[in-house]
């Protein structure tokens, strides 16, 4: 008999401590563009939370889209999982835009707050050159794109059960609806006013062979380790077109003026940097054609006699490719007016005047020293021959040398200088 009340005690005690570890809820929140910083996040959240065995993880999101192939990554994770993952666009009116309706639907429980939003899943049309055979590839390539992302949409709506027209309508026609037609579309599982709300209407839910215990459960944040938080800051247009700007000022002024070290130095650093990141988030060539077209500008108006005419020109080839720069990416990751003025500007002002100044330094007559004796007109102090002559100029008197035989008194122009020893042709005319 006590040994019956003993192993009575005992499954109690462990079924109490099973329900105490299965009443913890990890949550993280992600808001913005959705990227590889995004996707590495939510990946260790996930490994986080399994390694506490955490009832769920919830996914608090609101985003107006992100890179394709950071979503894919991302729902990947989910479906191999071993923590259910919940994912909750909050708080009311937030947005599962873009790359937000595949991450939504194919989480293993889809909620939404009140008065949200979720809809205009449509790839982004790639960039190219307008015009020709250029244009009929685009074509192409964006139909391709969208019957990818429309056949993508579709598996994870059927693997989750649901609405399977919705999901390609968001895809194929940039469909978007409220989280009160998204319930009754069954696009969703609930709508929860906040967390405690939504942690109570899922308790008992079936996932696979478990149920899950929520209610009343406490939740545990977990927060973005300080890599993810750096990359995620620099993974950003922003930062790439501060890094081209690096680039270009750095190894062009390194150009202009041989020797500083430091600003090649620079420029080559942030060069490998910019190749990495657009990797993962591509510029637009016709946007880095007219920039490159703009710094060819610059230069040769520092020579030419354009009264500026060409700087001008390099001002709007500047301005227009940095426009186009970013155009074709994902929403959440254009490049602001704010940043695209005052690097024009800064642009224009640093060939103008830095630049500017090196180059014409360079080509700049010597003005000093021995060089500055080349080109000048003096006459034979005596006989110049290629046995040796003398002249006399800026005060001295100096041994000449010449292929041809000068008389005494004859002008000559010196041509080059050997150590003490001019070399000197006849002057004619």
């Amino acid at each position: 008999m006590k040994r019956a009340a003993v192993i009575a005690v005992v499954a109690c005690l462990v079924a109490a401590a099973s329900v105490c570890t299965a009443a913890q809820v990890g949550v993280i929140h992600i808001q913005g563009p959705i990227g590889p910083a995004t996707a590495s996040y939510i990946a260790r959240a996930l490994d986080v939370s399994g390694g506490r065995n955490d009832a769920c993880l919830v996914i608090a999101l609101d985003t107006p889209g992100g890179l394709l192939e950071s979503t894919k990554e991302i729902v990947q994770t989910f479906y191999s999982s071993r923590v259910p993952t919940v994912v909750y666009v909050s708080p009311e009116a937030a947005t599962a835009g873009s790359a937000g309706v595949f991450i939504t639907m194919a989480a293993n429980i889809a909620a939404m707050a009140p008065h949200s939003s979720i809809g205009a899943a449509h790839p982004v049309a790639l960039g190219g050159l307008s015009g020709g055979s250029e244009e009929k590839m685009d074509d192409v390539m964006r139909k391709k794109m969208e019957n990818y992302a429309s056949s993508f949409i579709e598996s994870i709506a059927d693997k989750r059960k649901r609405n399977v027209g919705w999901a390609k309508s968001a895809v194929m026609e940039s469909a978007a609806i409220t989280a009160e037609k998204a319930l009754e579309l069954k696009v969703i599982d609930f709508i929860a006013t906040d967390l405690p709300d939504l942690l109570r209407q899922m308790d008992g839910l079936a996932i696979g062979k478990a149920s899950l215990v929520t209610a009343g459960a406490s939740t545990v944040e977990i927060p973005m380790s300080v890599r993810e938080k750096v990359f995620q800051r620099i993974w950003r247009p922003e930062v790439m077109f501060a890094l081209m700007l690096v680039v270009m000022y750095g190894i062009i002024g390194e150009l202009s003026s041989p020797g500083a070290v430091l600003p090649g130095v620079a420029g080559l650093i942030a060069l490998i940097v910019l190749l990495y990141m657009s990797s993962i988030l591509p510029m637009n060539l016709a946007g880095l054609t007219l920039i490159g077209l703009a710094v060819a500008l610059f230069i040769i108006d520092v020579f030419a006699p354009t009264h500026g005419v060409l700087t001008g020109g390099g001002i709007v080839a500047f301005f227009l490719g940095s426009l186009m720069l970013f155009n074709h990416t994902a929403p959440g990751f254009k490049l602001s007016l704010a940043y695209i003025i005052p690097a024009t500007l800064l642009t224009a002002a640093f060939f103008v005047f830095i630049v500017g100044a090196g180059l014409r330094a360079q080509f700049r007559p010597a003005l000093t020293g021995q060089e500055t004796m080349l080109g000048r007109t003096v006459n034979a102090l005596s006989q110049i021959d290629s046995q040796g002559g003398k002249v006399f100029i800026e005060g001295e008197l100096w041994n000449a040398v010449s292929d041809d035989v000068i008389a005494k008194g004859q002008p000559v122009e010196i041509a080059g200088i050997e150590g003490l020893t001019l070399k000197v042709k006849p002057k004619t005319g």
